[in-house]
């Protein structure tokens, strides 16, 4: 049984029966995920209070469980996906909540936000960790108290944050064929800088307005100094060298340069768009005077919206086809539609708490529900296994592992059966 590999991060009997019982409710057919909701369509709910208490107060820690959960995760290879995520909120007292983007509203609303990392093996996707990005506005004594937010959490911007669960996965022992994100992430030179460190393959999102050199640009020394005073030896870059914004170079491109490429995601129908790439050095890091490694600067154009353009980062060899690069980038795709299957179906966002614990707790819980969805369609051979049949499969387990620990009961309807023969 999957929920047997966790129990050993519950020191309580009570505690794992509470485990089964919150992974059973956000697989239930609940429309809303609320501790509430969920607890009412549970056919051994046990009390209301030790349900709600296994969430905000219970002595377990939601990293463990984490933890546990990526030693467990039966696929072990693929791109990683960086991802932000939102939740939009009504009210200011949920844990983090603040005016910020919200992705899911497309402007700047109230919401939470959260830093995830998934798994993308080209069929499935596995949720491997995910943090809640806090505003230094939460980070005050007062809030701290009131969202019983340690003292050890400082404030981190996101791609610190992925960065942290970026390490954590790689601790894991997973093997990262590369790893892909957008935006909010490729703009980031310091997180740049650590994938080629670590010799991990990326297609980032970047802004349009992000400076690059064409190809790398040769250095060279430094003038001879005329008077006194120590001689320099930093190379630098030549007097005419400039830099270009991507979109302006976009902007030169002539439309015989844009080749059409189709790609798919998954068993999806296939996409088209126009693309162009060249090999750039990006400029960001010659402020520290040295260097970024050369990479292609990948360039989107929609064929329904000709001037709604897309601009990416890919570290892929020069080699490299154009097609290589847009399936490299266009692999991203897999988590917009799990966050669809873990928000609307498994209440990743129904969170209604507003201590961090408590969101932490039901978002690893989440995860383990979503990654025993993950790992019935993996063994059944079905990459659309649907939820339905899941909870099928769910009350099957559940009357089996009944049976098992009250084998007393099994003995009495035998019991019964044979009465019910004689009659």
């Amino acid at each position: 049984m999957w929920l047997e590999l966790f129990e050993d991060g519950f020191s309580r009997q009570s505690q794992r029966g509470a485990l089964r019982r919150y992974v059973t409710g956000v697989l239930s057919d609940s429309r809303r995920k609320s501790m509430e909701a969920m607890w009412a369509r549970l056919s051994d709910p046990g009390t209301y209070q030790a349900f709600q208490h296994f969430i905000t107060h219970a002595p377990w820690q939601a990293e463990s469980v984490w933890k546990r959960l990526r030693e467990v995760v039966p696929e072990r290879s693929g791109v990683l996906i960086l991802d932000g995520t939102s939740f939009p909120k009504q009210g200011t007292a949920s844990v983090g909540v603040a005016r910020q983007y919200c992705g899911a509203r497309g402007k700047v609303a109230n919401c939470q936000t959260a830093v995830t990392v998934a798994l993308w093996t080209g069929a499935r996707a596995w949720l491997l960790g995910a943090t809640l990005y806090l505003p230094e506005e939460w980070l005050t004594p007062r809030q701290r108290a009131r969202a019983q937010i340690p003292a050890a959490v400082r404030f981190a911007p996101k791609w610190r944050l992925a960065l942290t669960l970026l390490r954590q996965v790689r601790a894991a022992g997973f093997t990262l064929t590369a790893v892909v994100g957008d935006a909010e992430f490729g703009d980031n030179a310091t997180l740049r800088r650590t994938l080629h460190r670590a010799k991990l393959p990326y297609a980032l999102g970047v802004s349009s307005d992000l400076k690059v050199f064409l190809g790398t640009p040769t250095l060279e020394a430094p003038p001879a100094l005329t008077g006194k005073g120590c001689p320099r030896t930093r190379r630098q870059l030549p007097a005419d060298t400039r830099t270009i914004e991507a979109r302006a170079w976009a902007a030169t491109q002539t439309p015989r340069q844009w080749r059409l490429v189709s790609w798919r995601n998954g068993t999806h129908p296939a996409w088209r768009a126009r693309f162009c790439a060249v090999r750039v050095t990006p400029a960001h890091d010659w402020r520290d005077r040295r260097l970024a490694p050369e990479v292609w600067l990948l360039c989107e154009r929609e064929l329904a919206h000709g001037d709604r353009l897309r601009y990416y980062l890919v570290d892929l060899p020069p080699t490299a086809s154009l097609r290589a690069l847009v399936s490299l980038a266009h692999q991203r795709w897999a988590i917009e539609q799990q966050y669809q299957e873990l928000k609307d179906e498994i209440g990743l966002d129904h969170f209604e708490g507003r201590s961090l614990p408590g969101w932490q707790r039901h978002v690893v819980l989440t995860a383990i529900a979503y990654s025993f969805l993950q790992n019935e369609r993996r063994r059944r051979g079905q990459t659309a296994l649907t939820l339905p049949r899941v909870r099928a499969i769910i009350q099957e387990v559940l009357t089996a592992h009944f049976f098992m620990t009250q084998p007393h009961y099994l003995k009495w309807m035998l019991k019964l059966k044979e009465v019910e023969m004689r009659k």
